[in-house]
């Protein structure tokens, strides 16, 4: 299977044998794949109640890419790639959107609700990010604690939105450039009449910059982080410059009816905006390049994403102030805005950032999906060829190329109203398995809880999952009103209450997430409930896509990784006790 880690230098990084995709012993040959077949179930049932461990995550795993990656970056580094993830073009579209459809001036209560939450789920990456710091992110961290195959749909769902949100930045990367050159977005692209509508609009310039971005992230991780973090600064500095114009030209009555829509308005704008926080989680993924992961992950993370929250609030109450609410315009909010108050030349500066924060989004998911897509091909749930990391530029390259090429396809084919139609629950429905992770890794530790206490904790989980799910079906269908959201609160509140008097079975290694279970258990309430504002399509896409994942798991994920895990047996002997692997099931002693 995997070569030696001594003679790892001696082999040559491009390669493209059968061996270097499916070394696995059930893939030699028909024969040994027929066999493998017939063992499907004993083999799913051996990997579906199958749990990794830090150890085998963090010393086993990564021989599988040969090389090392650099540990390069620092907290300045981590802070600066989560806001060059995360602030991108959205903040200056959605506010307009949800401020007029939906929140009014209130959507600053929006942008704050929706900050928090994304902060509570960046609470549970850094502790696992700390205590666990390699490429995988939240595959690796699921993986030790609710097993392999919820980390295989988890990590399947990811892979797909990181394609898919690629291609839908490179096209709107174009028509925002496009718009700037001629006003018409669609300048620069391709008609082809013979094409069926929506995949007949061909977009170079869309593959160009997916191109030039996955390249710079591709041929090094520090070059990359510098010239993120001084193209944010220049952000700033714009953003500085909209906020003080709109505070400047502000006027009070602008701000009246605070809420014309009520709370349900705000709740349905700050789902909405949450999107505008999402993408701090690829951060999470280069942990394994991190110096001193124990200092510089919360700094990092939790910084960036405080930082974040209040720039986005300060924006929205900006433009709230200068415009009303009912005269923003939807397309184009802080540019029309600026025209509005008689400062025309001031929407290009809204351009140059919207394209610069598009730009950085770009660089920082590549750098991210290659990083999630390394360490899923490590475990052998995707070829190993994937999981290699080139031995000069210490990145993986192979990823990289293979996440570059997919998303240049979709993105020069695909229009944005077919990419947005494929808007997915799997960011928020994965915030919310980190938070159920992090309590299951708290208060349960394999052969040293009882299953009295075992039995509490999953009782305490359903509970605390339950009344969320109920509270925001609730919600969602207008029934029973405040009775029922107060009943569905204290059922949580009874949950959370129960769980926080169980003992604790482990306690993080370097950093931890304050106020457990309580932290946790509201940021699975959050992300459920902004789970349930999504629209019927977004499950559906869901539902489609994940059985598709299920299809190619039990022909090819599942004997790829039991072939590895029972070949490397010997390696995880060496575990501590408290972190063997568990063949008997996730949540057995």
């Amino acid at each position: 299977m995997e070569e030696p880690p001594t003679s790892a230098s001696t082999r040559r990084y491009w390669r493209w044998s059968k061996q270097d995709f499916f070394p696995e012993p059930s893939f030699q040959s028909f024969t040994t794949y027929r066999a493998a077949l017939s063992s499907a179930c004993p083999r799913l049932k051996d990997r579906l109640l199958s749990r990794s461990s830090d150890k085998n995550e963090l010393k086993v795993l990564p021989q599988a890419s040969e090389n090392p990656m650099r540990r390069c970056l620092t907290a300045w580094d981590l802070t600066w790639l989560a806001f060059g993830s995360v602030v991108g073009s959205g903040i200056f579209v959605i506010t307009g959107q949800e401020a007029r459809t939906d929140a009014g001036p209130a959507i600053v209560l929006s942008y704050a609700i929706s900050g928090f939450s994304a902060l509570l789920s960046a609470l549970c990456y850094t502790e696992f990010a700390v205590d666990v710091p390699v490429a995988g992110g939240s595959f690796s961290f699921l993986r030790i604690e609710l097993g392999d195959f919820i980390a295989f749909i988890a990590a399947g769902n990811i892979l797909l939105e990181a394609v898919v949100g690629a291609a839908g930045l490179g096209r709107s990367w174009s028509s925002y450039f496009a718009s700037m050159i001629k006003n018409d977005p669609d300048f620069f692209r391709i008609r082809v009449n013979s094409f069926h509508e929506g995949f007949n609009m061909l977009d170079p310039i869309a593959v160009a910059v997916l191109l030039i971005a996955n390249g710079v992230a591709m041929i090094s991780t520090r070059n990359t982080s510098i010239l993120n973090w001084l193209s944010s600064i220049v952000t700033i500095l714009i953003i500085v410059f909209i906020v003080i114009v709109g505070f400047v030209h502000a006027k009070a009555s602008n701000l009246t009816p605070f809420f014309p829509m009520g709370m349900k308005g705000v709740f349905n704008a700050a789902a909405v905006v949450y999107w505008s926080y999402t993408g701090f989680d690829m951060v999470a993924t280069m942990a394994e390049e991190t110096k001193n992961p124990g200092r510089d992950i919360p700094i990092g993370l939790v910084g960036s994403m405080s930082m974040i929250t209040v720039i986005y609030c300060l924006m929205a109450l900006a433009l709230v102030s200068m415009v009303n609410y009912t005269q923003i315009d939807v397309d184009a909010a802080y540019s029309v805005a600026f025209v509005q108050i008689g400062m025309k030349w001031a929407k290009y500066l809204v351009s140059i950032c919207a394209l610069k924060g598009m730009t950085t989004s770009l660089l920082v998911g590549s750098m991210g999906q290659a990083r999630y897509m390394t360490q899923i091909a490590r475990s052998h749930m995707i070829p190993p060829f994937f999981a290699l990391v080139h031995p000069k530029t210490g990145t993986p390259i192979n990823a990289t190329l293979f996440i570059t090429l997919l998303s240049s396809i979709v993105g020069f084919f695909s229009s944005l109203d077919v990419l947005s139609s494929v808007f997915s629950i799997s960011t928020l429905f994965i915030f919310m398995l980190m938070a159920v992770a992090l309590l299951v890794r708290r208060y349960y530790v394999r052969q040293n809880t009882s299953r009295e206490d075992l039995t509490r904790v999953l009782g305490c989980l359903f509970v605390i999952i339950a009344s969320s799910a109920v509270g925001t079906a609730l919600w969602s269908s207008k029934k029973l009103g405040w009775i029922g959201y107060t009943v569905c609160a204290v059922v949580w509140l009874l949950g959370t209450l129960a769980m926080s008097l169980l003992p604790k079975q482990r306690t993080p290694k370097v950093w931890g997430v304050p106020l457990v279970p309580w932290l946790p258990s509201l940021s699975i309430a959050t992300n459920l409930f902004l789970i349930g504002s999504l629209e019927p399509d977004a499950f559906w896409r869901f539902f489609l896509c994940t059985g598709f994942m299920l299809l190619y798991y039990i022909f090819v994920g599942v004997h790829a990784t039991y072939d590895v895990e029972h070949q490397n047996r010997q390696d995880f002997k060496d575990v501590e006790p408290t972190e063997e692997p568990n063949h008997d099931g996730p949540f057995v002693r």
